[in-house]
């Protein structure tokens, strides 16, 4: 079976376990994930199967979308709600001051990653050097947080009252939505952590094309599960296409070369290095090519099997 297939991740399982189980469900022994979500996030965990890992590394990561749950008044060692309570504080702070402070956290900005994060440290990850009580130094990163505002009051079941409110972030891979939260907590003075995170979109893939496990057990069940595989080809529909005769696919899927100059659809003036979806005449999927301007050709980057 090859394909993807986009997975609204369950909470509570890692995105390792959430591959697993669709790999079981599909009967595919070749299976890769493209975003790790945390365990406690829900949401869109594209799933590739079969030939379609082989286009794993092409996948756009960004940008990122988002709905968090922010709870002011508490700070965890986690930053979420799943660690163990570092304070609580008093919240001051309501709506109108959320909104104030969120303006300084659009746009290019630095971000500490936490110690909770997968992250290595002279090799080890951060989160074993700090389930042993060890913090240390982290450089900020920069990060892009493209768009960030604050959801109508109630969003989610939250209430404003107990110091709920709901996020709506779209941002750059790297971006922890954790010490975004934390930060914002800071700014607010009453410290926040994060309740609950779900990811709506990556890349091509938003939340109306996950579907849960249970959804795959059933379509599994009933036979049509590969109704529901999307091509690999509309993971990489944010790259231009090229249409080529018979001989010219038979020559790429051979891998060999094809002459810039006796390709329609690549301009005149193509940019070197750029990726291209290589089509048969009946639009079948032949795989990724890359415009050299050295060699005037555009040169197999990978070809699609389905296997």
């Amino acid at each position: 079976m090859t394909g993807v297939l986009c997975l609204n991740k369950p909470a509570d399982c890692t995105s390792f376990q959430a591959v697993r189980w669709t790999r079981a469900i599909a009967g595919e022994k070749k299976a890769g994930h493209c975003g790790t979500l945390d365990p406690m996030a829900t949401g869109v965990l594209p799933v590739m199967l079969g030939g379609a890992t082989r286009f794993l590394e092409f996948l756009p990561t960004s940008p990122k979308r988002y709905r968090a749950v922010m709870k002011l008044g508490v700070r965890t060692d986690t930053l979420d709600l799943t660690g163990t309570v570092l304070e609580t504080r008093e919240v001051a702070a309501g709506r109108k001051d959320i909104e104030a402070v969120l303006e300084r956290f659009r746009g290019n900005i630095l971000q500490v990653p936490p110690m909770y994060s997968a992250l290595k440290k002279d090799g080890v990850r951060l989160y074993d050097l700090a389930r042993k009580g060890v913090e240390v130094e982290r450089e900020a990163r920069p990060v892009t947080i493209d768009a960030l505002e604050l959801l109508p009051d109630g969003t989610d079941g939250t209430d404003p009252a107990a110091g709920e409110y709901v996020l709506d972030v779209t941002c750059s891979k790297g971006t922890y939505i954790r010490t975004l939260i934390d930060d914002i907590g800071q700014s607010l003075s009453c410290g926040a952590a994060m309740a609950a995170l779900c990811r709506t979109g990556v890349g091509v893939f938003t939340l109306e094309d996950a579907l849960t496990i249970s959804e795959l057990e059933a379509a599994r069940d009933s036979g049509t599960l590969s109704d529901l595989l999307l091509p690999v080809d509309k993971a990489l529909s944010f790259l231009p296409s090229v249409n080529v005769s018979d001989p010219q696919g038979v020559r790429f899927q051979n891998g060999g070369e094809l002459d810039l100059a006796r390709l329609r659809g690549i301009p005149e003036a193509p940019e070197d290095g750029a990726l291209y979806r290589v089509y048969s005449q009946e639009t079948d999927f032949l795989g990724l090519g890359e415009v050299s301007l050295e060699t005037g050709a555009l040169s197999v980057r990978k070809v699609f099997v389905s296997r």
